[in-house]
């Protein structure tokens, strides 16, 4: 995808989206929409909340950008590279002139703005063909991706401007001061119950229903440390075992290209094309298509590759033709999946909050239901904090290659202890500094 990155926020969301041809979910490249899109008719909402998921699969976004964030800060992860901006990550030293999270922050905020155009304009639409329930349906996604987006953007920068209005010109939604990090979260929550109330109860698992919903909701209280709710919600989908399950084995959700397995409560799948994975250039040798950018670390091919520890997860990486080792997960450049959301982390949401709550055999039966499928024996753990422990563990090797490390141990606290990051202001990231130069309301992070 093409990407400007010297225009402003508001600006570019409009620019990038008409320089960009995807074929996201079978989207055809006209249908690849601009973000002013006008929406009248049951074909044009379609084709509007087509275009919001192909904003989410950009490289930007889901497609490397924003997820690199993630596992390169996470202290697993050698940079084997020249471009000294990614190296900032591993060494938790980022720039605001870092091109990686100005690409993050303009696609994230162009998801914003074409789920913003569906809020406000698909239930007003009039076609006989467009029922109320199918309306409800997908402006039910819009709420749930927006809720995403800016879940993404206050775990990345914490407060953010809150833009809820379609961008249409230059000067729309301009000198929107930023939120606190609390009303950011907050709008998150509200999007949330919004898509709950519209979304159908069924199972897509490249699209957003109910249960992506109820997915999202654990993750987002987990990281709230509301305990209850993201036991009760991490619950309501590893219920439905007929839907959600930890397949066997691990392997089994990426292995052989294969897209849409009972593990996936939502992934984003890359059919090749115009719209390639990303991630896949980064990890794969040269000799899959990929250039090994990044590559696992010695710590955590020793880890991967304990019996103990790893057990069949050891497929996350595999040893090119010069014996280096690589990653594994994003096993095609034209045909691969990122994952948003998996079944595993539901159970290790819930062993989490139930060890929280003081309830250590729930806990270790979440803990371990996780160990079983990764062909490890069950966890010695006993005590509260050695649960917890564990939990953040197995976290680490069942994710390894996911975004999930770097922000586990910020929600934690636990980033000094574990990565030596001392200064607290390193635990968020700057604000882009174009955004800053070109937009005099905004605040940049404090230490930057």
């Amino acid at each position: 995808m093409k990407k400007d990155l010297s225009h402003i926020l508001f600006v570019s969301v409009m620019a990038l989206s008409l320089g960009s041809c995807s074929k996201f979910l079978e989207v055809h490249p006209k249908e690849s929409i601009s973000d002013a899109q006008t929406i009248f008719d049951k074909t044009s909402a379609e084709e509007a909340v087509r275009g919001i998921y192909s904003a989410l699969a950009d490289g930007g976004y889901y497609g490397t950008s924003f997820q690199s964030i993630g596992y390169l800060a996470g202290g697993d992860i050698q940079w084997t590279g020249s471009q000294s901006q990614v190296q900032e990550f591993i060494n938790h030293n980022v720039s605001p002139d870092n091109s990686t999270i100005s690409a993050a922050w303009t696609a994230i905020y162009r998801v914003v703005n074409r789920a913003n155009q569906v809020i406000s304009k698909v239930p007003e639409v009039t076609d006989a063909s467009l029922t109320d329930a199918y309306k409800k349906q997908l402006t039910g996604e819009a709420y749930f991706v927006r809720a995403l987006a800016y879940f993404d953007l206050a775990r990345v920068w914490g407060g953010v401007p809150l833009v809820t209005k379609p961008t249409l010109t230059a000067s729309d939604n301009f000198g929107i001061p930023r939120a606190t990090s609390e009303a950011t979260y907050a709008q998150v929550q509200q999007d949330l119950e919004k898509a709950e109330s519209l979304l159908p109860s069924t199972v897509n698992r490249f699209r957003a229903t109910l249960k992506t919903a109820w997915a999202l909701k654990a993750r987002y209280y987990l990281y709230r440390k509301d305990w209850a709710n993201a036991e009760a919600y991490a619950g309501k989908l590893i219920a439905d075992a007929a839907n959600y399950q930890l397949v066997n084995p691990y392997s089994s959700f990426f292995a052989g290209n294969v897209k849409g397995t009972a593990e996936s409560v939502l992934e984003i799948y890359y059919n090749g094309g115009t719209e390639t994975n990303g991630h896949a250039g980064q990890w794969l040798p040269q000799t899959s298509g990929g250039t090994r950018q990044w590559a696992p670390n010695d710590v955590l091919v020793s880890l991967l590759n304990n019996g103990a520890i790893g057990g069949n997860r050891s497929a996350l990486i595999a040893k090119d033709n010069q014996n280096r080792w690589y990653g594994n997960l994003y096993r095609s450049i034209n045909a691969s999946s990122s994952y948003v959301i998996r079944t595993a982390e539901l159970y290790l949401i819930r062993a989490e909050a139930r060890a929280q709550q003081g309830n250590p055999t729930g806990a270790l039966a979440d803990l371990n239901a996780v160990r079983a499928r990764a062909g490890i024996s069950p966890s010695a753990a006993a005590t509260r904090d050695d649960i917890l422990l564990a939990v953040e563990n197995e976290r680490r090797v069942e994710f390894a290659l996911e975004p999930q490390r770097w922000f586990d141990l910020v929600r934690t606290g636990r980033a000094a202890a574990v990565l030596n990051v001392t200064d607290p202001a390193r635990l968020l990231l700057p604000i882009p500094s174009q955004q800053i130069l070109l937009d005099k309301t905004l605040t940049q992070n404090g230490g930057y």
